[in-house]
Order: C-alpha cells, then structure tokens, then sequence
C-alpha cells in the first residue's frame, strides 16, 4: 500500500511542477503572427522585416523576435533613404500604440547608428526614439515588411 501511495505522491508532485512550469506566463501567441501582434497593438506590420522565424510574447508583453540573421534595409520618405539594421534577435516590450526597451534595431543618422530606445504611434505618425534624438515618419511608410538585403 505504501508503494501506491508513494506513485501517488509522485504523481501529484508531477503533475504540480508541470503546470507550474508551463504558467510562467511564457507563450507563443498561436493566434496568429508576430506580424499580427503588431496590428492588434494598433503598430505597423512593416516595423518587422519578412521573414521572421520565431517570436515569443511573454507577459507584461515582453516580445522577443528571432530573425534569420543580420537584416539591413532602407526606408524612403519624400525621397530621403534612412537605412535600418536589425540583428537576429530584437525585442521589447509591446503595449498598444508603443514598443519600448527596443533592443537590436539600430538606424543610421549621418555617419552614426544609432539604437532605438521606443516606438510610438501619434495619430498618422510613428515617432521612433533614437539615443540622441527622436525621428517622425508616416505610418505609411512602414505599410508593408522589408525585405532584407
């Protein structure tokens, strides 16, 4: 009889730890896509260049993105380049209208990268937050993913 009780015992720590590791309020959002996630958060899906691997969207929507690779691409507002370059792993945390603690995206200003620190939207405009200064675009210019180069 002991020997029942002690597979039991087992049994419910078991099943205990499993759940309790799967409540890490840790998940891969399966509605939909990274891309998705963007939209329902009222952002562009062009924020993201194509071809993204794996996402994961944590709680408190922290938001972790895993890229192929390095990804470089250029944004052509009223015929001016602004050049982006995004490592194989970005994130931040995602709230409707706003990415903060971007990591892993960098523009270049001049002669200089610089990271991003946020991401808002303002009406028709997205003010991208770089270390040194903060740069407007339109929304439509961020309508579509970029492809890498």
């Amino acid at each position: 009889m002991a020997s029942k009780q002690q597979h039991l015992v087992l049994a419910v720590i078991m099943a205990y730890l499993l759940h309790a590791t799967s409540a890490d309020n840790s998940t891969i959002d399966s509605s939909g896509s990274v891309y998705d996630i963007l939209e329902k958060n009222n952002l562009p899906r062009g924020l993201l260049p194509q071809g993204v691997r794996s996402y994961a969207l944590h709680g408190g929507g922290a938001l972790e993105v895993t890229l192929p690779g390095e990804c470089n691409f250029f944004v052509t507002v009223a015929g001016k380049q602004f050049q982006f370059r995004y490592s194989a792993s970005v994130a931040g945390v995602i709230k409707p209208g706003s990415i903060s603690r971007v990591s892993g995206v960098r523009m270049q200003v001049a002669f200089a990268w610089l990271g991003f620190n946020q991401v808002q939207r303002a009406g028709d405009k997205l003010n991208i937050q770089l270390e040194t200064s903060t740069q407007t675009f339109p929304i439509s210019a961020f309508a579509e993913s970029p492809r890498c180069s």
